[in-house]
């Protein structure tokens, strides 16, 4: 009920503000395509000279068109790409070779063919503070503050992006501290309650506000005199445990001294086909179609990712070398794709992320090349990914075999920073389909670059092709790269507890009390 009252304010107050904004003369800007993801999937077809899409296999075990998930068809192409052989097939050998000709090789191709490249002139984020507030997370002090991060529009005012994002510090100890970055749905964690002397007039406003709107609401009041429509939350519970790694990674992170921030991907760019002419896709498109080697999803939500790093660079109390980024599925894709094109990232934590993250793209096990790029996942990649699901077109057939690069090069992209990778099972639904053992195979793949710079990686003997995953429950944590595989689900919570202070020996981060 409190929720419901509190929205109808809230909406109230909305549709004031929109009546204060200034018309928009539409006419002195291109018009906004408004197209359905079919459509927009089938005009980069158009673009590409690709006539059929291969569709992707089904995930139901007893179709015909089942995916594959026999080890000895999965891979049809084993032999990977060399990590650390440049174009010209010159042998990768100092870390500056890798810094200065291999590392932009890569970045090049995967710009191009996967992920898709950032316009040059991006419109600039301007951070505003929407809410800042004392809170407990369960007996720990905090200061949470709600940002808001809004984009320049001036260039083509017909769409509007504003980044949502909550930020969440410690009290207790001193700082600055290291935060984690996480994809999510910001909230407040414990929003402080009003004194009894102020809710008393806040409910005595909405009584009056309520009545006004509608005179018949003062017989209800009436009849039940005591009733307060606004009443408040449960308080800090100053009693409760220590958090232990059951407890929300959240809890955690601020148990050990760290902040985290929580960051909307949907405020940055729309999870679907129909939006990239909307978001900050389509903002610095000016409304129109991509072209086939612009920006996909994934690598929009890395934009937003290091705009908020941008804010965090001036947060006294945050340690802005010591940010880490973090997703799940999508999210994981987007947390690897953040850490391996932005290197002020410092640490990454990639769960359970699958094809376009972590997994090899020329398996061909569970998810397949064609399941995001003949889907309606093709949103997340460039358009020129289609081109490897191309079952007729003027260039002929090409698989996940012919892409330029694979997972283990972005992998690589992250060395020498601290770089988890995480996966649950599929008896507790971390799918089969996300082949983690595909997975495994590229961390291992990426381990020569990590060596390359004086870093660790999961230290196992065996090569890419001939390693086996280690059994569940095994962390893989000697590294700056690390492995581990719990006995969760779609989830990398369970990795926290493991995770935390992996992350804080590697960034030399102890606690310190106030």
């Amino acid at each position: 009920m409190q929720k419901h009252l509190i929205f109808a304010l809230c909406m109230c107050c909305s549709c004031w503000s929109l009546a204060q904004q200034p018309a928009i003369d539409s006419s002195k800007y291109p018009p906004l395509k408004t197209w359905t993801a079919l459509q927009d999937q089938a005009n980069m077809m158009q673009q590409l000279g690709i006539k059929k899409l291969r569709p992707g296999p089904s995930g139901n075990e007893a179709d015909p068109n089942h995916a594959n998930y026999d080890e000895a068809l999965a891979d049809p192409c084993p032999q990977l790409p060399d990590v650390l052989t440049t174009r010209n097939g010159k042998k990768v050998t100092t870390p500056e070779q890798w810094w200065n000709v291999r590392r932009p090789e890569l970045i090049d191709d995967f710009e191009r063919e996967m992920y898709g490249r950032v316009p040059k002139h991006v419109p600039k984020v301007t951070w505003i503070t929407k809410v800042t507030d004392n809170e407990f997370v369960g007996r720990i002090p905090v200061v949470a503050k709600q940002l808001i991060g809004r984009v320049d529009n001036s260039q083509y005012p017909l769409i509007n992006v504003n980044i949502n994002m909550v930020l969440v510090l410690p009290q207790n100890v001193k700082g600055p501290v290291p935060v984690m970055m996480m994809f999510g749905f910001p909230a407040l964690p414990a929003p402080a309650q009003p004194s009894p002397a102020d809710l008393e007039k806040m409910n005595t406003t909405f009584k009056e506000l309520m009545i006004a709107q509608n005179p018949e609401m003062k017989a209800i009041f009436d009849k039940y005199p005591a009733y307060q429509p606004i009443s408040r939350l449960p308080g800090p519970n100053f009693f409760a445990p220590a958090p232990t790694g059951d407890s929300p990674p959240t809890e955690q992170l601020l148990a050990a001294g760290w902040g985290y921030c929580t960051i909307e991907p949907n405020s940055i760019q729309a999870d679907n086909g129909a939006g990239l002419t909307r978001g900050i896709i389509g903002l610095a498109n000016n409304g129109q179609a991509r072209k086939p080697d612009d920006w996909g999803a994934l690598r929009a939500w890395a934009w937003g990712a290091s705009r908020a790093l941008d804010y965090l660079e001036t947060e006294p109390q945050v340690n802005a070398k010591q940010v880490g980024i973090e997703g799940v599925s999508r999210y994981g894709k987007a947390a690897l794709v953040t850490m391996a094109f932005d290197q002020r990232f410092a640490m990454v934590l990639i769960g359970s992320s699958g094809k376009g993250g972590t997994t090899l793209q020329r398996r061909v096990f569970g998810e397949a090349v064609e399941s995001l790029a003949g889907s309606g996942e093709y949103h997340w990649m460039a358009g020129n990914y289609l081109k490897y699901a191309a079952a007729e077109s003027s260039f002929g057939q090409k698989t996940g075999c012919d892409l330029p690069v694979d997972s283990h090069e972005l992998l690589a992209l992250c060395a020498p920073r601290p770089t988890f990778v995480s996966y649950g099972i599929p008896e507790k639904g971390d799918a089969k389909w996300l082949d983690q053992q595909g997975s495994y195979k590229a961390t291992v793949a990426a381990g020569p670059v990590f060596r390359l710079l004086g870093a660790r990686d999961l230290g196992v003997n065996a090569a890419y092709n001939q390693e086996r995953m280690p059994p569940v429950l095994t962390g893989l944590l000697d590294g700056e790269l690390a492995w581990r595989q719990h006995n969760g689900g779609h989830t990398d919570a369970p990795n926290f507890q493991y995770f935390i202070p992996w992350a804080s020996k590697l960034l030399k981060y102890e606690r310190t009390a106030k």
